[in-house]
């Protein structure tokens, strides 16, 4: 079980009374002992001469690429290459770590070490990440043991975990949450097991979408028996403020000679562990043998010290760092979030094709300061105000992004590194942005018009049918947006979220294709996005997204499909109607026995083209095939909706989804059932794919390929 992490206010005003106490009556000897220890260096700026197996060693999965350390496999594209694998790294030099009293049999000091590297934690292709990476202490030079994938991190196995002999001690930068975890998103002291002693969550994404240099610190003092950890973007001073600061007596859990090293481990989601640089400053403990005796047992003369002077100035001194560590506290992280709020500003200005910057000011101000009043709507991942720009008339809708720190920023990056370069008439348009202090703004133009299922489905006393020609044109607009997004833009575009609450209405009712949470690009060898959280909403998810969890062109099709029928039959796509469940099934029923237009909204009465009503339902049955293989594609769409082509021609009966689907199929679909119970045929129906509301995605399509990780890897 973790044991709970001190508060971070005590951990501040401890620091200042221990340094308090020193200044008075410990300078001598923390001047002797500076001028007479002796440090160890080793600074490794690029690992082309030292990944040879004479200064590092690579361990099981663990190898040399692209001028880093791939703690795990490096590669872009090959899931199988990538995932259950365990690596480590270790530096081969063993290091004396803490120092016997030869005379009293105990530990007489333990050695002080610093250390910083650069690394990258990358989700290749866009996979949720995991499972973890580490800086370790390790006994030997020995590879990770069996069975050490999944969420042993390349340190311990299902028998080893928690083993006192084991002799490791690691900090953890886990991207997986165990049910012994705070989240996904923290960093751990890890001793003899890959249950942290103690954890904290962190504020900025351990993975995050784009590729991200990260530097981290690890101070350790061997006197005052205490580690602290400091991660930042690389480039950036080193936080004031740790971001795990905890008691560790090495002594107690090292072997007296240890190696540095690095592990990590991936499971069924994977990341890439890239170290690009290291520094490591240890302690050289043989130069203390020639200190006299008091100062060689440096933590317990210090302690012995300490308490002296605690005693008359205990209480003053602790209420006064109290209180300076608290505003210092405080300070400080209001200044590492304006700073990282800023960096991320730059990085996004410097974008191309970025819309405009708004004052944070003048959308609280548009807004009413977020009125509850000027709310339009709210979805997974925040809530959408209507406003008016100050000065300007100019109707706005502005999208608060809510989910917490971390998620909140991948879902704010997600949709804005996808939609700001999008240009076409039937998408929402994206006026701008807003990021500042952590609150996470897009602005979209106004839909006066709402969305389409409030005309759908809203109360009739509010609005009025919608009309059969609105209809059609609404849905001509949708095709055309979707043919732009697959077929038009590049790099292509899969949504992921078609539904009628995301298609916005204007002035005249033009259809546009809003809410790119889900979106995600692909690069040309790509034709899916994988996502594990089957993200989106029920109705709408083709069949066998919930089987190999990879959304494509077709899955798109096939939401469409569910809104062609929507529209048409003035009905949700899962409604209870004549003994079915979903909208497709009664009306493929009904095109079996040759009443197809009995599937009509009742509420058009006979005010609509039967003809062009035939061939819409049409389309949305074949769009709605259980195959994928089977769906037209969005230009072939567009032409049926132009009337420039026949109708597609459907079965009378709707066919059996059958998994995997005859004829040939890709790599990709081979590796998704290697890794599902689905076994060689798996025949079920549409109604099995039971996700009420599937939760937010936790995956994100990072917005750079090879290339740029390449370069990424390279220009350290």
């Amino acid at each position: 079980m973790m044991r709970r992490t001190p508060p971070a206010l005590f951990v501040v005003p401890d620091a200042v009374v221990a340094c308090l106490l020193f200044h008075f009556q410990v300078a001598d000897l923390q001047q002797v002992v500076t001028t007479t220890t002796s440090y160890e260096t080793y600074s490794i700026s690029s690992f082309n001469d030292v990944a040879n197996g004479t200064t590092l060693l690579m361990l099981k999965d663990a190898g040399y690429s692209q001028g880093a350390l791939q703690v795990t496999p490096f590669g872009l594209n090959y899931s199988a290459h990538l995932a259950n694998k365990s690596g480590r790294i270790v530096f081969t030099i063993p290091f004396k770590l803490w120092e016997d009293d030869g005379a009293s049999n105990s530990v007489a000091s333990v050695a002080s070490f610093n250390t910083d590297f650069d690394v990258i934690i990358y989700r290749p292709g866009g996979a949720v990440p995991g499972e973890g990476f580490a800086f370790v202490i390790l006994p030997s030079l020995d590879a990770p043991p069996s069975g050490s994938e999944r969420g042993f991190l390349g340190l311990t196995n299902a028998t080893l975990d928690g083993n006192p002999d084991n002799h490791l001690v690691a900090i953890e930068f886990d991207t997986v949450k165990q049910s012994y975890d705070p989240n996904d998103n923290h960093v751990g002291l890890n001793v003899n097991s890959v249950v942290s002693d103690v954890a904290a969550e962190v504020d900025i994404p351990i993975a995050p979408v784009n590729v991200t240099n990260y530097t981290v610190w690890v101070d350790y003092d061997g006197i005052g028996r205490a580690v602290s950890v400091y991660m930042a973007v690389s480039g950036t001073p080193k936080p004031f403020v740790p971001v795990l600061n905890t008691s560790l007596d090495l002594s107690r859990h090292v072997r007296q000679y240890s190696y540095f090293g690095f592990a990590a481990s991936t499971g069924a989601t994977y990341e890439l562990n890239c170290v690009l640089s290291w520094n490591l400053k240890v302690q050289n403990l043989s130069k203390l043998q020639d200190l006299p005796k008091q100062y060689h047992d440096g933590a317990t003369a210090t302690r012995k010290l300490s308490l002296k002077i605690a005693a008359p100035l205990g209480a003053t001194v602790t209420l006064a760092s109290v209180l300076a560590g608290l505003y210092v506290r405080r300070w400080r992280r209001r200044k590492a979030r304006e700073e990282r709020s800023e960096m991320v500003a730059n990085a996004l200005r410097r974008l191309p094709g970025m819309p405009r910057e708004f004052d944070i000011r003048e959308l609280k101000k548009a807004t009413g300061n977020f009125d509850e009043k000027m709310k339009l709507g709210q979805g997974g991942f925040g809530v959408v105000y209507r406003g008016v720009l100050p000065g300007e008339d100019t109707e706005v809708a502005v999208k608060k992004f809510l989910r917490d720190k971390t998620k909140g920023l991948d879902d704010f990056l997600s949709e804005l590194t996808v939609i700001n370069r999008l240009r076409h008439k039937s998408l929402v348009p994206l006026l701008g942005w807003c990021h500042r202090n952590g609150v996470l703004l897009l602005v979209y133009e106004f839909m006066s018009n709402g969305s389409l299922d409030q005309h759908l489905f809203g109360e009739a006393k509010t609005l009025p049918v919608l009309g059969w020609y609105r209809r059609y044109n609404i849905i001509v607009g949708a095709a055309n947006a979707l043919h732009y997004l697959h077929h038009e833009y590049n790099p292509m575009v899969v949504h992921r979220d078609i539904k009628a609450s995301n298609i916005m209405l204007d002035a005249t009712f033009n259809a546009r294709l809003g809410d790119f949470g889900l979106a995600r690009t692909l690069d040309a060898y790509k034709t899916s996005v994988t996502d594990h959280g089957v993200a989106g909403t029920r109705g709408y998810i083709a069949t066998e997204c919930c089987i190999t969890h990879k959304f494509t062109r077709e899955s798109d099709v096939y939401a469409f499909g569910a809104v062609v029928l929507e529209v048409v039959c003035g009905r949700r796509p899962l409604c209870r109607v004549a003994g079915f469940d979903l909208l497709a099934d009664w009306v493929w029923s009904l095109h079996g026995e040759g009443r197809i237009l009995d599937a009509m909204d009742a509420r058009l009465g006979s005010e609509y083209v039967a003809e062009d009503a035939k061939r819409l339902l049409l389309l949305g049955l074949a769009c709605s095939h259980p195959l994928p293989g089977a769906r037209p594609k969005t230009h072939a769409i567009v032409q049926i909706m132009s009337r420039s082509v026949a109708p597609p021609e459907v079965p009378p009966n709707k066919p059996a989804f059958v998994w995997p689907p005859e004829g040939p199929i890709g790599a990709e679909d081979c590796d998704a059932m290697s890794n599902t119970s689905a076994g060689a045929a798996a025949v079920t129906t549409a109604s099995n794919c039971s996700n009420a509301r599937a939760t937010p995605a936790t995956s994100l399509e990072v917005q750079v390929g090879e290339t740029a990780i390449s370069s990424s890897l390279n220009s350290v």
